[in-house]
């Protein structure tokens, strides 16, 4: 299977996540199950089938973090030198060749991804457009809207 990039953040999150499905969600829905069990008649136990549903929801995620924890490959960019390239966890401070409108982006994987917090995932054309450029190179990047072309101010590795 192919490893998953992810940042140290990203992978602190899934952790947690999976923590709290594992230690608090999964009792939780435990008792519900055995709570409901004790209403009787199983067929017709609406709480018992909604908390079996929970539970299934529950375990699937649990071991879908699971997989993905095991396959990722955690970058710490912050341990790397900064030569200026964009890579992957850089954050990337561009400015809009025509409007002069600054916007910053850190680069993560799939799962972190949060354009509104300024996270792009390393997937996106964005991302690919500026995987390997450097400050003060001028790259078009192909959106929904159209081409845009920006102008590399900063690559931070933080």
């Amino acid at each position: 299977m192919q490893q998953i990039p992810m940042t140290v953040r990203g992978a602190e999150l899934l952790k947690q996540e999976l923590d709290f499905l594992k230690n608090t969600r999964r009792p939780e829905i435990i008792k519900a199950i055995a709570e409901a069990r004790e209403h009787g008649d199983l067929k017709e136990n609406a709480e018992y089938h909604a908390a079996r549903e929970q539970q299934g929801f529950c375990e699937g995620r649990i071991q879908e973090i699971e997989g993905k924890l095991a396959n990722c490959q955690v970058i710490d960019v912050t341990k790397l030198p900064n030569n200026g390239r964009v890579i992957f966890g850089a954050t990337v401070v561009l400015a809009n060749t025509e409007t002069e409108e600054e916007v910053t982006y850190q680069i993560v994987g799939d799962d972190e991804a949060d354009i509104k917090a300024g996270l792009i995932s390393v997937n996106s054309p964005i991302a690919r457009g500026l995987i390997g450029k450097e400050v003060d190179d001028t790259v078009n990047i192909q959106t929904p809207g159209g081409k845009i072309e920006f102008d590399i101010l900063e690559v931070e590795y933080k």
